[in-house]
């Protein structure tokens, strides 16, 4: 274990003072390594640059050093090649990737995520050019762990920024980002059974409201009784059909009960009863789905489906659905003012704002409003 240790910590020279100008590449790199574990959203934010990367170095081999979760979710694409990494397993998982990547050589590391933990994997990479963030979103040293940085642009989307990593590579990024994330067939299958064998309201209609209540993180949830409000006016007034879809833990299932009891009206509840590849299909099969900031709000947007996103413990300018910002409910700005007396502006681009009752600066009738204007859009 200590030779690990002694192999990893090393940073690269160079320190704050990288250079943000494009590496000099004078034909495409033969192989490139993209460092990025975590979280199931960020990994679809990947997507439009691996994209871009395809396009413009078509002969290139790409390896992810991606977590297990985000390998699950990425089912299906199959041109590039995974090194999965189990991030609850500590030091043997590192031992592990220590050995995977020992004989590898790349010619590129796109060094994407941002901890102390990733630092040290980062230099289990043989690599002479290593890009990373630029000092403004850097923590953690990460600028010790790289030769050169991405350039700064304020107030960017977590997929725009993404996307500096391939701007600073001198790969033309297209004005509509492709997404490209696969849904299988079985899966689509499992949903089509699943909406045939619930009965529905009578005069329900075919278009479908998705509800993914909960995140990761507690406190970016809404409450029940307020779902259940929406799903309410979703199925009565617009004559939508509702569905709720999780995970297994039991806050979720909690939650997915304490929805459906309320909302008083038929709703399909398959909290913990999908799976992350059936969950996929939900999301792709949605007319909308309703979701505060989460891996579900992303792998939506990721599909193409609308996303109603509710925002007040993080800002939708920053990691709103990218293609449903204006759908979404934000209330960061008067978090910031209420909880850390600033203007949001003035914040630390990315700052979480999770004090207890921030997501109750959300009212339900701001809700009904988005609703009510999809519909009839």
């Amino acid at each position: 274990m200590a030779v690990i240790v002694a192999v990893i910590v090393l940073p690269v020279p160079g320190g704050v003072n990288l250079p943000v100008t494009p590496l000099p590449f004078t034909k495409p790199p033969g192989r490139v390594c993209i460092l990025r574990l975590s979280a199931l959203g960020d990994a679809t934010h990947v997507l439009p640059l691996i994209a871009a990367l395809r396009a413009q170095w078509p002969d290139s081999a790409l390896s992810w050093i991606i977590g297990r979760n985000e390998r699950r979710l990425l089912a299906g694409v199959d041109d590039i090649d995974f090194i999965e990494f189990d991030k609850k397993a500590g030091w043997p998982a590192i031992s592990r990737l220590r050995r995977t990547l020992r004989q590898r050589r790349y010619d590129l590391l796109l060094h994407m995520q941002m901890s102390a933990r990733s630092n040290l994997i980062s230099r289990l990479v043989h690599a002479p050019m290593r890009l990373g963030w630029n000092r403004q979103r850097s923590r953690d040293l990460h600028g010790w762990f790289c030769t050169h940085r991405v350039a700064h642009v304020p107030f960017q989307h977590q997929v725009d920024g993404f996307l500096e990593f391939a701007r600073a590579l001198g790969v033309p990024v297209p004005a509509r980002p492709r997404w490209d994330l696969p849904v299988s067939s079985e899966a689509v299958s499992w949903v089509v059974q699943q909406l045939e064998g619930f009965q529905w309201q009578a005069g329900a209609g075919e278009r479908l409201l998705v509800i993914s209540p909960c995140s990761s993180r507690p406190v970016r949830n809404w409450r029940a009784e307020h779902y259940a409000r929406a799903a309410q006016f979703a199925a009565r007034d617009l004559g939508m059909r509702v569905l709720l879809t999780g995970g297994p833990t039991a806050m979720e299932k909690a939650m997915g009960n304490a929805i459906t009891s309320q909302a008083g009206v038929p709703c399909l509840n398959l909290m913990g009863r999908d799976t992350l590849e059936q969950s996929k299909a939900i999301l792709q099969r949605a007319d909308l789905v309703l979701t505060p900031d989460s891996g579900p709000a992303h792998i939506a947007s990721a599909l193409g489906t609308p996303v109603l996103g509710l925002y007040a413990s993080t800002w939708s300018r920053r990691s709103g659905p990218y293609h449903s910002l204006d759908l979404c409910v934000d209330k960061f700005p008067e978090a910031a003012r209420k909880y850390r007396q600033s203007q949001a502006e003035d914040l630390r681009w990315g700052t979480r704002i999770e004090d207890e009752g921030v997501m109750d600066l959300i009212q339900p009738a701001e809700v009904i409003d988005k609703l009510q204007r999809f519909s009839h859009a």
